[in-house]
């Protein structure tokens, strides 16, 4: 039922997992149900050990994010952390994998994505590389007909940066799979908040804002 593999990775090993029978919730996402199987088959794995990752991102984007007390995914991290306790070491596993077995939106977890240095305009001064921008999306969900990239963030009312790294991740997805970053949703939560954006709105607007639910 759930598809496993543990990818070498910048210096580390990402458990890499997909819930197949979910994969049915995936008509119309064509791009993304073929990056899922071939991740397990053909990962560029050299990308991955030099170059930009996203999670070390440290710059702003002014994206108008929503702050929200009581999401459903915040209810799904509290279960999964208290659950998955003797299961786990990493409270990232604890939550993905609950989310992965118990949550019928969750399709995938540690979703390896990179971009190349000609899919963005001023690539090379953004990040200062030529390498391949890489990262892992924690979690990938279905959620009322949108494809939401989602991060874990214990503590993620502190977070400054994660805004700039999920939406990353949502371009380095829309770039392998074709979908277009209007169909798309982002955010990032702990097991108390939920931060969510729209990654098509806001890019280029000269300040951020907060918003709370």
């Amino acid at each position: 039922m759930i598809k496993a593999v543990s990818l070498a990775h910048e210096g580390g090993f990402y458990h890499y997992r997909v819930h197949f029978p979910k994969l049915r919730m995936l008509s119309g996402y064509d791009g993304l149900k073929k990056h899922l199987e071939m991740m397990f088959v053909n990962c560029p794995n050299d990308y991955f050990n030099s170059g930009p990752r996203s999670s070390k991102l440290k710059f702003s984007l002014p994206f108008e994010v929503k702050r929200i007390s009581g999401h459903e995914v915040c209810g799904l991290a509290c279960e999964g952390l208290r659950l998955n306790n003797d299961r786990f070491k990493s409270a990232h596993s604890r939550v993905q994998v609950f989310m992965l077995e118990r949550d019928n939106k969750t399709v995938a977890v540690e979703v390896p994505l990179w971009m190349e240095k000609n899919e963005l305009d001023g690539y090379k001064k953004m990040f200062e590389s030529e390498y391949p921008l890489t990262g892992h999306v924690d979690i990938i969900r279905i959620e009322d007909g949108k494809l939401w990239v989602w991060d874990y963030k214990p503590g993620a009312f502190n977070e400054r940066f994660a805004s700039t790294q999920v939406y990353f991740y949502a371009l380095m997805l829309s770039r392998r799979t074709g979908i277009p970053l209007n169909e798309i949703k982002c955010g990032y939560f702990d097991d108390e908040y939920a931060f969510v954006f729209n990654p098509e709105k806001g890019f280029g607007r000269k300040e951020a804002k907060l918003v709370e639910y």
